[in-house]
């Protein structure tokens, strides 16, 4: 009977390398004080050995835990699909493993998913998704993270303002007075919002941000309507009922995501109404399929996949004495679904 070879040691790893074990731990777990060119090298060696670290024994040994918890609202929704993405292209890169869950886009589920994450030991908490407009619950949130930081773990938010830890920052607010002076440019007044849940952050500042494209440009904007429906492509088409129901007179239609432009474009083809000759329909984030739609969806583009990728690079950096912000920016993508207002 052939007796199996022994799995390959770290030792081994810094042998065949030509480093010490301390540089071969180092490149291999992602930490400072070796070079990007060496610990690239290393990690090359290490791939080509078949080498698979020993999450405990690192653990004991004092480093970095292997695992970071990613916590999303919902990962069918494309947007966190995309996040999610980032955050794994830079676990992979640096041998981490990453836990995804997701909250059911509840403050309740949140705290749910931080607590059981904190029970498991994960090195590392990413929360994604927006912040709730009510501050109780946001100390609350922040009340569990803050224990955590406290216990040595390392945390970073994407979309949240008042929770102290690293954050990545949607251009939500520029992108929402973006996509509005997009449409006020090209004649239209009478527009509907179809908002997404009152209580997040995201839709607040998104909402701001279509307020200050009209005070911008001297226009009221008392002929704006907001309706607001969950962020999913049902409510883009419940709430593009409504709209059609309540503003006969709109001429176009500015979702707060994509997935509910999507959801818009469905429910104005089946009753006939012509993109973007009669109603003109707009988005936001540019999740993959915007460009394949029918007609093709006027969106902002949020580097989603990018932000994924800094929020992972935050929780993996060293530790610095104040939280960093990361702004995203944005950019229009002008495609088919808007045109000039209707005469």
């Amino acid at each position: 009977m052939t007796k199996e070879a022994a799995p390959f040691r770290l030792i081994d790893v810094a042998t065949r390398a030509g480093v010490s074990l301390a540089t071969a731990s180092r490149s291999l777990s992602g930490s400072d004080g070796v070079s990007k060119e060496r610990a690239e090298y290393v990690r090359g060696v290490a791939l080509q050995m078949g080498y698979v670290a020993n999450a405990h024994a690192r653990s004991l040994a004092g480093g970095a835990a292997s695992t970071v918890g990613l916590i999303v609202h919902e990962i069918a929704d494309p947007y966190f699909t995309e996040i999610a993405s980032g955050v794994l292209r830079i676990a992979t890169r640096q041998s981490r493993t990453v836990q995804i869950s997701q909250s059911q886009r509840t403050p309740e589920g949140e705290l749910l998913q931080i607590r059981a994450l904190r029970a498991q030991r994960v090195g590392a908490i990413i929360l994604a998704g927006s912040g709730y407009t009510d501050a109780q619950t946001e100390k609350q949130l922040e009340a569990e993270l803050g224990a955590f930081q406290a216990s040595g773990g390392r945390v970073a938010v994407i979309g949240r303002h008042q929770i102290t830890a690293d954050a990545v920052l949607p251009d939500n607010r520029a992108g929402g007075l973006t996509i509005a002076s997009h449409l006020i440019e090209l004649g239209h007044r009478r527009i509907v919002v179809l908002a997404g849940p009152a209580d997040l952050n995201t839709v607040s500042d998104r909402l701001a941000g279509i307020m200050d494209a009209f005070a911008d440009a001297g226009i009221t904007s008392d002929t704006v309507t907001v309706i607001h429906t969950p962020f999913t492509r049902e409510g883009g088409l419940t709430g593009t009922d409504q709209a059609l129901h309540d503003c006969p007179a709109a001429t176009a239609i500015i979702a707060l995501n994509d997935v509910m432009a999507i959801g818009s474009l469905s429910a104005l083809r089946r009753r006939g109404i012509r993109i973007p000759e009669d109603v003109s329909v707009s988005g936001f984030d540019d999740i993959t399929v915007a460009a394949d739609v029918g007609p093709s969806l006027t969106t902002i583009r949020i580097p989603m996949t990018r932000i994924g990728e800094q929020a992972m690079e935050m929780v993996l950096a060293a530790k610095v004495s104040r939280p960093r912000r990361k702004k995203t920016g944005h950019e229009l993508v002008i495609r088919d679904s808007t045109g000039p207002v209707r005469t």
